[in-house]
C-alpha cells in the first residue's frame, strides 16, 4: 500500500512538472496531488477494470493490472512513464 501511495505522489509530481494540470487531464483549475491521482485517476480505472472501490485489499496482481492501464494512458496521451516504486534492492 505504501508503494501504491508513493506511485500516486510520483504521478502527481510528474504531471505538475510537465504543466499537465488537472485542467488538461481531467478537471479545470486544479493542481495534482497524490490524493487527486488516487481519487480521479486510479480509483475510476480500478472500478472499471476490477469492479472494486477500495485500494486497501488489492492483490499484487491487481495492482499490476491497474498500474499497466494507468501507465499506458499516461504514456500514450502525455509521453509520461513512471516506474512503479519498489523497496527491493537490486
Amino acid at each position: 500500500n505504501r508503494a501504491l501511495h508513493k506511485y500516486f505522489a510520483l504521478v502527481a509530481a510528474t504531471l505538475n512538472a510537465e504543466n499537465l494540470g488537472v485542467t488538461v487531464v481531467l478537471k479545470p483549475d486544479t493542481e495534482w496531488s497524490a490524493d487527486g491521482v488516487k481519487e480521479m485517476m486510479w480509483k475510476p480505472v480500478q472500478k472499471a477494470v476490477l469492479g472494486k472501490t477500495t485500494t486497501t485489499k488489492l492483490t499484487t496482481e491487481e495492482l499490476t493490472e491497474i498500474y499497466d492501464v494507468m501507465n499506458k494512458v499516461l504514456s500514450e496521451r502525455f509521453d509520461i512513464h513512471i516506474e512503479f516504486p519498489s523497496n527491493k534492492k537490486d
